[in-house]
């Protein structure tokens, strides 16, 4: 990964708050082409430190009205990849995480109700091979989503 300077931290800072602004727009707020921001933008995505794009879909448009967070206990912590290989089968999980503390993992899930929430974890999660014991928060409220901030030196 190369260097990142103060052009390309101005880039992700201002991409950060709206990843939808026309490069022209980045451009003359960097005081710089727009062919300079589509090049710098190439650069930063082919060296990994833009790592996606694209739209969030609010999961309660589409009836999951519960966010979930499960943490998972395995057998062996080296279970873990066979375990991912599982656990991708099941589309309600969006995120998985290995961790340190009480838990191996930790997942982050949507789904419709409490009653799907208990199928997936009874019949799903919980019988994956590895899996010895899981703990459940229900998320009632998500107050805060954003990137982490760029911050442009002076």
């Amino acid at each position: 990964m190369e260097k990142i300077d103060k052009l390309d931290k101005k880039i992700l800072s201002i991409l950060s708050l709206n990843a939808r602004m026309p490069f022209k727009e980045v451009a003359t707020e960097c005081n710089v082409s727009r062919a300079a921001i589509h090049q710098r933008v190439q650069r930063l995505i082919e060296d990994g430190v833009i790592t996606g794009s694209g739209f969030d879909v609010n999961p309660k448009s589409l009836g999951y009205s519960t966010c979930t967070y499960v943490g998972i206990r395995l057998e062996r912590g080296s279970m873990y990849k066979d375990v991912v290989t599982q656990m991708l089968k099941i589309p309600e999980i969006v995120e998985c995480h290995f961790t340190t503390g009480p838990y191996t993992m930790l997942i982050k899930l949507y789904v419709r109700d409490n009653e799907q929430l208990m199928e997936l974890l009874n019949t799903q999660l919980q019988s994956i091979h590895g899996v010895v014991s899981t703990e459940t928060l229900i998320s009632l409220e998500q107050s805060i989503k954003r990137e982490i901030p760029v911050r442009v030196e002076d």
